[in-house]
């Protein structure tokens, strides 16, 4: 049960800072996650035709990743003010 006391932890300063890097993380996660994975749909089949895709498809498939260290960025960058 949420009482008065117990409420007002995510009212202050402290608590809005982590409730903004934790949307931080979960939106380039999820972002992230939805692309990589269309990307490694296509990276395999493409590789089912050609073998020699490998090394193209494996980089295709880390670059949303990126999009999560930009958000982990993020997230350091609001605590840390």
């Amino acid at each position: 049960m949420v009482d008065g006391a117990t409420a007002g932890l995510f009212l202050d300063a402290a608590g809005m800072k982590a409730l903004g890097a934790a949307i931080a993380i979960a939106v380039t996660g999820l972002a992230s996650a939805i692309a990589e994975k269309d990307i490694g749909t296509a990276a395999i089949g493409a590789m089912a035709e050609n073998e020699g895709l490998f090394g193209k498809g494996l980089i295709l498939t880390v670059i949303p990743e990126t999009i999560v260290i930009f958000g982990l960025v993020v997230a350091l960058l609001i605590n840390s003010a």
